[in-house]
């Protein structure tokens, strides 16, 4: 079976690109770094691909707030096309900068026609948090490609300054009941071997005061998934500083390669 082809969109100053992209490789993906201009011009189209993976970085230098440029053009030049591209159950993934744009261009936790109840703002200590974390992938999340790997640990950076998951208490509430929170930040333990525990809000292992302790939800078809840490910086042992074995972030991305066939 041939590689699944998967469209990695570039914006100036995207950085986490490459990163996403061996990810993918080491999956059994086919990733294709594109240029949102690229897709623009309709010299490569989204329609083309099995998947698409928004990564991180600082999208034109975060203007209009954090991701805010790239959804707008989301929303302005591909609306259609990613509709599309949902409606077929093709996988969408979105990581740190990637995750803030889907949220801002509606389509986390969606719809996108509806107001905006939730959004990603300034870490609770007001200052760039770049440090490993511990995140719990929710064992009845509702995204199908996501549940394959369900209650795993995965442990991973963070590098956000503006990554605290803010919404009222009724969003809060519908994505509980709706199965639409993707990850939680854990709290590692002292040990290596131990299981982890819920972070409760409590700095560092929930690093930028995230409400419930959120890093990362779905929409309600289970299709898109967003995350603000980057489980494509840990897919080899050798880059595990410290945490325990086997938490790879290689896992999350066999099975968003696997919905992508």
């Amino acid at each position: 079976m041939s590689a699944p082809p998967i469209l990695v969109p570039h914006a100036s100053g995207t950085n986490r690109d490459g990163e996403a992209a061996q990810a993918i490789r080491l999956a059994g993906g086919d990733p294709r770094i594109v240029h949102v201009n690229e897709l623009r011009d309709g010299r490569v189209r989204i329609a083309d691909h099995a998947a698409m993976l928004l990564p991180g970085g600082f999208s034109y230098g975060d203007a209009l707030g954090a991701g805010g440029r790239l959804a707008l053009e989301l929303r302005t030049w591909f609306a259609d096309d990613l509709d599309v591209m949902v409606a077929a159950g093709k996988p969408v993934l979105g990581i740190c900068n990637g995750f803030q744009v889907l949220v801002k261009a509606g389509l986390l936790p969606g719809p996108a026609h509806m107001p905006r109840r939730l959004t990603l703002t300034e870490n609770e200590r007001g200052r760039f948090e770049c440090r490993w974390v511990t995140l719990r992938v929710e064992a009845d999340v509702r995204s199908g490609w996501l549940a394959t790997i369900g209650d795993s640990v995965i442990r991973c950076p963070v590098a956000h300054g503006e990554g605290r998951v803010v919404a009222d208490e009724d969003t809060l509430a519908r994505l509980v009941a709706g199965s639409l929170v993707a990850f939680r930040y854990q709290d590692a333990g002292a040990s290596p071997g131990d299981d982890p525990s819920p972070a409760r809000g409590v700095y560092p292992a929930n690093p930028n005061g995230s409400a419930d302790d959120i890093a990362g939800i779905c929409d309600a078809a289970g299709t898109v998934v967003g995350l603000m840490p980057h489980p494509e910086d840990h897919v080899f042992t050798w880059q595990r500083p410290s945490g325990p074995e086997g938490a790879s972030g290689l896992p999350l991305f066999d099975a968003f390669v696997r919905a992508a066939r």
